[in-house]
């Protein structure tokens, strides 16, 4: 028996039997089955108070701090109970987008943060976005920069600085196949009518544009559910254009046809001329389709800075830091909304195969399109029909495809300034085709 006497004034000590361990620590006290760490923390608080003979107020004191103490460490680990499969998956699904962003360099601007960002709110009560009262930095940039469309028509002039209309303008005829290759949406939106309503079929169907920044437009002014999926399909489609586009055109096409050449012509396109078309475009979209007036608008004032040619510093800036910064945020911003509850869910899986279906019938329409005109062209004047595959909105990436499965036919058979021209128009065609929507929805 093992016993120690008292201070002064505390209640009798209990004597305990058992061997002293480095001489302060009684093992026979220690519990033999500990429940949980809640009853652990208990029985090692009263222990320890019971160790070093403490007066009782002391003894409570001492009590408290320590069961403060080792619930706040409980705490720490208290959200892997919050923890789903469904969070896990979109781990996955943020990883995957890092690695296409990192390793196989689609669209890393916006895959990279996208795919961060997707992690990032899907971990237990993510202090990344609102919970309950407390509002998270990517949700109050969600309102600020996408609740009203802001940052997709800021990218708008950006892309609109990017691009060169000189060649469409010295054939504006190859607008036509720019105009037919938006087919796939509209075929889309009829198809997707019998799965989702209206104003969500319309948002899935503008993803067979391949045009992003068009996509979220339409997206967000008709407040689908869908936004991150419908983001994600859209520049993941952008991205696997080279993938895509090739087995479409070579099923509508023979080998014949593909090695039609094209002898390009340059023409000559006044400065006046390249300053008017950008005015002229936003004044007839207004008109036809006033609710495509803000995507025309900043897409072809982007453009103006360009050609004007007394500000070429904004129009660098527009086209590079502006861009880049407005699409970083863009990604940041559309994974707010890649939360599991909303994007891991059978309806993600329907809108990725509509946004595909919506992609292969744009291509198709324009191919279709152009051996549609061949039917009315003399030998020698035909048109290679690859080229009416470009209309799509996914520029230059679509361009540069056609012409290198063209040099891939007949290695002197160069289709670039057509091709480009066509996915030029395709971008005009995608963005009037957006605008057309949302005229007949809202």
């Amino acid at each position: 028996m093992y016993k120690r006497q008292g201070v002064k004034g505390s209640p009798p000590v209990k004597a305990f039997s058992g061997r002293p361990l480095h001489g302060s620590v009684i093992t026979a006290a220690m519990p033999d089955v500990m429940c949980s760490l809640e009853t652990f923390v208990t029985d090692l608080t009263l222990w320890q108070g019971s160790l070093f003979f403490l007066p009782q107020h002391q003894n409570k004191r001492r009590q408290k701090n320590n069961m403060n103490f080792w619930n706040t460490f409980a705490a720490l680990f208290s959200n892997f109970g919050a923890l789903t499969w469904q969070m896990v998956v979109m781990w996955g699904i943020g990883a995957l987008l890092i690695y296409l962003a990192i390793v196989k360099k689609m669209e890393p601007s916006l895959l990279l943060p996208m795919g961060f960002g997707a992690i990032l709110v899907n971990l237990p009560a993510s202090g990344a976005i609102t919970q309950g009262d407390t509002v998270g930095p990517i949700s109050a940039l969600f309102e600020a920069g996408m609740s009203n469309e802001l940052f997709p028509l800021l990218l708008f002039i950006g892309i609109g600085a990017m691009i060169d209309f000189g060649p469409l303008l010295e054939k504006p005829w190859l607008m036509l196949f720019g105009a037919a290759a938006q087919f796939g949406i509209f075929f889309t939106l009829f198809l997707a009518g019998f799965f989702f309503d209206m104003k969500d079929a319309a948002s899935i169907a503008v993803i067979g544009a391949a045009d992003g920044p068009t996509a979220i437009f339409v997206a967000n002014t008709l407040k689908s559910q869908y936004l991150g999926a419908i983001m994600v399909a859209a520049y993941s489609y952008m991205a696997l254009v080279p993938i895509v586009q090739p087995p479409v055109i070579r099923l509508l096409t023979t080998q014949k046809e593909r090695r039609i050449r094209m002898p390009y012509e340059k023409g000559n396109v006044t400065q006046l001329t390249k300053i008017l078309f950008p005015v002229v475009v936003t004044v007839v979209a207004g008109l036809v389709a006033p609710a495509s007036v803000a995507l025309v608008g900043f897409l072809m004032f982007g453009n103006l800075l360009r050609e004007c040619g007394v500000l070429n510093s904004l129009s660098e800036t527009a086209q590079n830091v502006l861009a880049n910064l407005i699409t970083l945020l863009l990604g940041l911003t559309v994974a707010g909304q890649m939360t599991a509850d909303k994007f891991v869910r059978p309806d993600t899986l329907l809108i990725m195969a509509l946004g595909l279906v919506a992609f292969i019938f744009d291509t198709a329409g324009g191919v279709l399109f152009a051996k549609l005109v061949n039917l009315f062209l003399p030998e020698g004047k035909k048109l290679n029909p690859m080229i009416g595959a470009a209309g799509i909105s996914a520029f230059p990436m679509s361009g540069r495809v056609v012409n290198k499965m063209g040099l891939a036919e007949d290695n002197q058979n160069f289709l670039l300034m057509y091709s480009i021209s066509v996915n030029v128009s395709g971008q005009i065609a995608s963005v009037l085709a957006g605008g057309l929507i949302l005229s007949l929805m809202v």
